[in-house]
């Protein structure tokens, strides 16, 4: 390695200072600009209960005992199964798939689920209305099949509870009936 001499030290160690110096001269520089305006002050708005809408939402907790109720009265039965639980909104809280159950049945448990709490009836009400309303099936995110059972309070639908998987529709909704059984006890 060659060694440098002592001009170039000189001029280097100079330049590393400038350097240090204009970095540190512009950061000062930049926090001593002025602030940015404030934020005004929040505005108080009126909230009374005639703006505000509550909804009831079940527990994550409640929703895997729905399901597991739902999932074990399957398994009493030999049935392999998927079970989905999902919220007023028809968002998924939980999903189970029960060990040996077909690859589409978690999605098929969603959408009855999901289905079950946007007409708060079982869906297998729902897909008899079919016959006179062909185009319901159209609707994103549903599946008139058995199998659909919404979770009611005070008569209103908070959830919904779809199971997937047995070889009948009639089974899938029994068993989601006994997930939403599996809440009043």
């Amino acid at each position: 390695m060659k060694k440098m001499s002592l001009r170039t030290r000189v001029l280097t160690g100079a330049v590393a200072v400038g350097a240090l110096g204009a970095g540190t001269l512009g950061a000062m520089s930049a926090n001593a600009s002025t602030p940015a305006t404030a934020p005004a002050a929040a505005v108080k708005a009126d909230t009374a209960d005639r703006y505000l809408q509550q909804s009831t939402h079940l527990t994550v907790a409640a929703a895997t005992k729905a399901a597991q109720a739902a999932l074990d009265a399957a398994k009493k039965e030999n049935q392999r199964v998927s079970v989905a639980v999902v919220d007023r909104d028809g968002n998924t809280v939980v999903t189970l798939r029960g060990d040996g159950a077909g690859p589409q049945s978690p999605e098929s448990a969603v959408k009855k689920a999901y289905t079950a709490v946007s007409w708060n009836a079982p869906t297998s009400e729902l897909a008899e209305r079919l016959e006179q309303t062909p185009n319901l099936k159209d609707i994103p995110g549903t599946l008139f099949l058995a199998g659909g059972a919404p979770v009611q309070v005070k008569g209103a639908p908070v959830a919904g509870v779809g199971v997937a998987g047995a070889p009948s529709g009639d089974l899938d909704e029994k068993f989601a009936a006994a997930g939403v059984a599996a809440l009043g006890r």
